[in-house]
């Protein structure tokens, strides 16, 4: 997985990311995202490889885990590796630590991908509510990942977040059961999403569950049916594609940094 990538953003949109994550350098709510795209034939040597490169971390003692994921709906040969959350200065430090690993991944990985994209996400906590109780640390076993692709303007950009901080702020009053994060996506290049929200499974039998209330209703049930009528509104305007799949934790290729 290499460090180093390059995007295609418009200046505008760069000037703005910049600015956030300027202020932001040390906070860490940042994640960085890998999605490996492999042939089926090739599935059995790259994850080989996989765990060729893990064990190289290993014996380098990198201290910052990546948590795999496989990709269970959408294109089921997809693999995803996330690290995080943590400030953007601990992406230099990852740098060093894994870069005598980068051979390792070029010789045994890169000869199985079809491709590969990566991004940083920054995790938004006024977009996203964890019920009391719950822990926003522990890793489910399947996630529901839903990409949001705005439509160009700022005021297509402040209808969106201004409405999901609305579901958020409604979700933590009323202490809703459905917990969700949002992150907005940083240098994602062409293609990318805008945000991302990640629903955490226990199961499968969870995934097919509705909470109850639903969504919509729980706003409506802290708003009133005209201003949630409003804002379900203004949200579905401000999108100009969305689009879902399923993702399942996999253990045999998490890395798992060694503990202090």
């Amino acid at each position: 997985m290499k460090i180093n990538t390059t995007c295609a953003v418009s200046a505008l949109l760069l000037f703005a990311a910049t600015g956030v994550q300027a202020a932001d350098a040390n906070k860490a709510n940042v994640y960085r995202d890998y999605t490996d795209m492999v042939a089926p034939a090739d599935q059995d040597a790259y994850e080989a490889a996989v765990k060729a490169f893990n064990q190289c971390l290993r014996e380098h003692g990198v201290k910052y885990s990546w948590v795999a994921w496989g990709h269970e709906t959408g294109n089921t040969y997809k693999y995803s590796y996330v690290a995080g959350p943590l400030a953007w200065a601990d992406f230099d430090a990852m740098h060093t630590q894994m870069k005598p690993c980068d051979s390792t991944w070029r010789t045994k990985a890169n000869p199985h991908l079809k491709g590969e994209t990566s991004a940083f996400m920054i995790e938004q906590a006024d977009m996203s509510h964890e019920p009391k109780g719950g822990d926003k640390n522990a890793t489910p076993q399947l996630i529901d990942v839903i990409y949001f692709s705005l439509k160009e303007g700022h005021d297509a950009r402040e209808a969106f977040t201004s409405a999901v901080k609305k579901i958020a702020a409604a979700a933590d009053k009323s202490n809703w059961s459905g917990p969700f994060r949002t992150l907005e996506v940083s240098n994602g290049d062409a293609g990318a999403p805008d945000y991302v929200v990640v629903i955490p499974n226990k199961n499968w039998a969870e995934v097919g569950m509705e909470p109850n209330p639903t969504l919509w209703k729980m706003v409506e049930g802290v708003y009133g049916k005209a201003d949630t009528d409003a804002l379900r509104k203004s949200f579905g305007a401000s999108i100009k594609d969305s689009s879902s799949h399923i993702d399942s934790y996999n253990e045999e290729l998490t890395y798992l940094a060694p503990k202090k």
